[in-house]
């Protein structure tokens, strides 16, 4: 990135202290969403823990490398990124910052207690939180949240629900005549691809949020960012790199309260079980992250869990369990809005 900007001794400060908290964010991000891609295949006891967190660390690293659609809406498809570059450089600083402080509080709190909760939608609320604090609800994007993260959360654990029921009962119904042994050792051979299949698309759209807002603290810091034929800033290969990293290391840490809860907790899975729930959810995933759509990789794996569980019976399914989620599901966006909100006023007293 040439001709770096003069921000002075406080300012590149200022800046490097808002880079680290977005890369802490992304590695938290990985050890709280290790659960997504690896928590079916450890609770059917295909991969042993170390070998499956090995294996997802790497593919979240490749898979956060894969594109960019995601990191642009962002970057721009939120709040406006014109308006935060037209700030002064201290609050759009903090903006990016109080984002991040929202998203990270949530996510420790949900790591804590063992809840599934979005790494995504942390996110997100906080950057919307924090938008408003430093802009006015005005400079808010509300369409775009519309239509690229509310429409898909609703949408994408219904997706999830039923296409993971239906395809494992076509499973069941394709290998309803064969032994349990034989569909055992299918499974269990076809599960590696499934669970890599998952892992690689959990760091295609869940690395990409970290991407997004190190850009937008970049371009509203003066970098001369290269943007596309939409005016939205390209994400530097120094900023995917980074995120890559930071990713893959968070997931090699791992997130056992979630995967306990993910994998052992909701419904009691076989290979053929996780399978689908894997296979359904990646396909979704990977889908999304071509779109440009910040899924919830948390929100689509759980549907699909709850989906193969009901393919064999609803009773299959622990419901209490499942309805915690969902009611964290609803709270993660106001709550790390909020959060973002109040973070930044007192930063901005602060600086």
């Amino acid at each position: 990135m040439p001709d770096l900007p003069d921000l002075g001794a406080m300012g590149w400060t200022l800046l490097a202290l808002v880079l680290v908290l977005a890369l802490s964010f992304d590695f938290i991000n990985g050890f709280h969403d290790t659960a997504n891609a690896i928590a079916t295949v450890i609770a059917t006891r295909v991969l042993a823990p170390g070998a499956a967190i090995l294996m997802a660390a790497v593919l979240n690293f490749f898979g956060a490398l894969s594109g960019q659609a995601v990191a642009k809406t962002i970057t721009s498809g939120l709040v406006d990124a014109n308006a935060v570059k037209d700030l002064p450089f201290a609050p759009s600083q903090l903006l990016v910052m109080a984002a991040l402080i929202g998203a990270i509080t949530w996510n420790l709190i949900t790591w804590y207690y063992g809840i599934p909760s979005s790494s995504s939608h942390a996110l997100i609320g906080g950057v919307v939180g924090a938008g408003i604090g430093a802009l006015g609800a005005n400079n808010v994007i509300w369409s775009g949240l519309g239509q690229k993260v509310v429409i898909p959360l609703i949408l994408s654990p219904v997706i999830g629900f039923i296409g993971a029921m239906l395809f494992t009962k076509l499973l069941m119904w394709l290998f309803g005549q064969a032994s349990p042994r034989v569909v055992g050792n299918v499974f269990r051979r076809a599960q590696l691809l499934s669970s890599a299949y998952m892992a690689f698309s959990h760091g295609s759209n869940d690395a990409q949020k970290t991407m997004g807002v190190m850009t937008l603290a970049l371009f509203s810091a003066g970098f001369p960012l290269s943007v596309d034929s939409h005016g939205v800033p390209n994400i530097p290969w120094e900023v995917m790199l980074a995120a890559a990293i930071a990713m893959g290391l968070g997931t090699a840490a791992g997130g056992w309260r979630i995967i306990r809860t993910m994998g052992h907790r909701l419904v009691h899975l076989e290979p053929i079980h996780g399978f689908a729930a894997e296979t359904t959810a990646a396909t979704i995933i990977e889908t999304a992250s071509r779109l440009g759509f910040p899924l919830s990789t948390t929100h689509t794996i759980s549907s699909c869990i709850l989906g193969v569980g009901a393919a064999r019976r609803l009773s299959a399914v622990r419901w209490g369990i499942a309805l915690n989620i969902i009611r964290a599901w609803i709270y993660t966006i106001p709550v790390t809005a909020g959060l973002a909100f109040v973070s930044y006023m007192l930063l901005d007293l602060v600086f």
